[in-house]
């Protein structure tokens, strides 16, 4: 293990899950923007606008924002993070609906898992609002656009 604990750092030296201690790393602007779809039939992408429980798009936003907001409650090894920023959009599509998630801090490690949480849980709350319609809606394609700033610099899809 000791060869892929020097390349993860949620290792320690004997290979434990471990909190990364970012005490002496600067503080940053870094901000990171995930991507998640939510396939729904045709049919069901009409009945959107009729659903008794509310808008499920801005449902599905708010709820990606407070998830961003408490990302290290729900992943183990993440940084409570002063969030300055998060933005989430939800647009239907053809196939579905496609959801992009941004959020941004200055802090001394990056966002990368709040705007994928926020992402997940908006799409989670798409299916959650629509299920009565149809059990096979299909949750795909969660993953990072892009990141800047911090140590690893800047990523783009």
């Amino acid at each position: 293990m000791s060869g892929l604990a020097n390349k993860l750092s949620h290792y320690d030296e004997r290979g434990r899950a471990r909190m990364v201690d970012v005490s002496q790393k600067a503080e940053t602007r870094r901000s990171a923007t995930a991507h998640a779809f939510v396939r729904i039939r045709p049919s069901v992408l009409k009945k959107l606008p009729q659903n008794p429980k509310g808008d499920p798009l801005e449902v599905a936003r708010i709820a990606g924002i407070a998830a961003a907001k408490r990302t290290w409650e729900l992943i183990p090894m993440c940084h409570p993070l002063l969030l300055t920023h998060v933005d989430l959009t939800a647009k239907v599509e053809s196939r579905g609906v496609r959801i992009t998630a941004t959020a941004a801090t200055t802090a001394q490690t990056g966002v990368e898992m709040e705007a994928l949480t926020a992402a997940s849980v908006a799409a989670l709350t798409v299916y959650d609002m629509t299920k009565a319609l149809d059990k096979g809606i299909e949750i795909q394609d969660v993953y990072l656009l892009e990141k800047t700033g911090g140590k690893s610099g800047n990523y783009k899809r």
